[in-house]
């Protein structure tokens, strides 16, 4: 019986050692937009104004405010596909929030084709899930100028990320740089509001002006960090040409326009 011990210590002790989990109060994914309706300026305006928003003290603040004051965070570009650009890091200090701000400058993007809303929270829930931290809470924070437009329809796959335990917040852009008019939603905010966002306590920041970007994105980060009560009032920004609330409105453009080529 003594050599049967020894033998099972002997096993136990020889099973690799489990990966151990990092308790957080919060996991958060940035999931940015970086499809081909995006210019090369507004690119870099995204970026400036996430490392701007990253080092304020109202972001600082907000991660000093949990349980644990610790905060697993990442940045994610997404459009028909994803590429993280900064893999999940612990936030605990002021250092720490520049060291991804500086990490996250000193990347560069090119615009990808197509917008895939559908597969990158997919690809967001996949990403917290398969991390090694244990958050209080789970977010994807996902950007975009479009409606989803390419992959699964989006609004199965969001209901399957909330159904995970996960909060989707939105940050549509309703600016109009470079976009050609056949691929502009009016009211995207809406469409964000209806058909992306879900989960306790979600909410949508629209972006009317890139000259507000950087306060917007760290008035979100404030929110979802320190799990504020949201007291934004999402309004209507112009009359909608499209229904915002079609949540299949991107895929008919998308096949519309591709009709339209098709055409001699």
């Amino acid at each position: 019986m003594h050599r049967h011990f020894a033998f099972l210590s002997a096993a136990w002790l020889a099973l690799p050692a489990q990966a151990q989990t990092i308790e957080v109060d919060l996991e958060l994914v940035l999931m940015v937009d970086v499809s081909r309706s995006m210019t090369q300026n507004e690119l870099e305006i995204q970026r400036q104004g996430y490392a701007a928003a990253l080092r304020s003290a109202g972001v600082y603040a907000a991660v000093r405010s949990g349980l644990l004051q610790k905060v697993a965070l990442s940045y994610v570009e997404w459009a028909g596909s994803q590429n993280v650009i900064i893999d999940w890091t612990v936030i605990e200090s002021q250092e720490d929030l520049n060291g991804f701000a500086d990490t996250l400058l000193n990347s560069f993007t090119i615009g990808q084709r197509r917008t895939s809303i559908s597969e990158a929270l997919s690809f967001g829930a996949e990403f917290i899930q398969s991390n090694s931290y244990e958050g209080m809470r789970k977010v994807i924070d996902i950007s975009g100028d479009g409606p989803n437009n390419q992959g699964r329809p989006v609004v199965p796959t969001r209901d399957a990320v909330v159904a995970e335990g996960i909060v989707i917040n939105g940050l549509p852009l309703m600016t109009k740089e470079g976009m050609g008019t056949q691929w502009h939603l009016d009211n995207l905010d809406y469409y964000y509001e209806t058909c992306v966002i879900g989960g306790p306590g979600s909410f949508v920041i629209p972006v009317l002006n890139w000259e507000d970007f950087a306060e917007a994105v760290r008035r979100k980060l404030v929110l979802e960090i320190a799990s504020l009560p949201m007291t934004e009032v999402v309004q209507p920004i112009q009359y909608a040409l499209r229904d915002p609330s079609d949540c299949l409105v991107g895929e008919k453009i998308w096949e519309q326009r591709r009709m339209d080529w098709a055409q001699p």
